[in-house]
């Protein structure tokens, strides 16, 4: 495979390969590292991305795998936990506090699911991969998905509901 058709063929869902990164690894800076690296994979054995079904899906497995490795090696100790939260000049300071205090919120939520509800809410939610999709990313039949999904979501809920809700009543 040249050049030209890895290109592309890899980069127009390089984005996706970092959101991925990011939501389970934190830090921009080892997300970066992690996509580099899976992409650089992916060239070393670009002669073998022609007989893959989805090399989307075969590079999304290929990063929540070496994000998990990245985990659990020697070298997690080392994460710097980087939050870089969304900042918009443009906005007033109380919409900027708002804005980081959600993003909080939901980040301290969603690391409390389970890491395979975790792992499915940001595939179909954030990343809006279909079930059969996400299925063949994860090795998981769709309705344990859509099971996996709907726990995830109700729990991210009552999390909302008892935040918001507190005092009230």
């Amino acid at each position: 495979m040249k050049q030209s058709e890895f290109l592309n063929t890899v980069m127009p869902f390089k984005d996706k390969l970092f959101r991925l990164a990011k939501r389970l690894l934190v830090s921009t800076e080892e997300a970066e590292d992690a996509t580099q690296e899976i992409i650089l994979k992916l060239w070393t054995n670009n002669e073998k991305i022609a007989s893959y079904k989805s090399v989307e899906a075969f590079a999304m497995t290929m990063t929540k795998n070496y994000c998990l490795d990245r985990l659990k090696s020697k070298q997690a100790n080392n994460l710097k936990l980087v939050h870089s939260n969304y900042t918009d000049e443009n906005t007033s300071l109380q919409r900027q506090v708002e804005v980081n205090d959600s993003l909080n919120w939901m980040t301290k939520i969603l690391n409390t699911l389970p890491e395979q509800q975790r792992m499915v809410l940001q595939l179909r939610d954030i990343e809006q991969y279909e079930y059969d999709e996400i299925a063949e990313m994860l090795d998981m039949k769709p309705t344990a998905i859509r099971v996996a999904l709907s726990r995830a979501r109700k729990a991210v809920r009552e999390e909302l509901i008892k935040k918001h809700n507190y005092g009230i009543g």
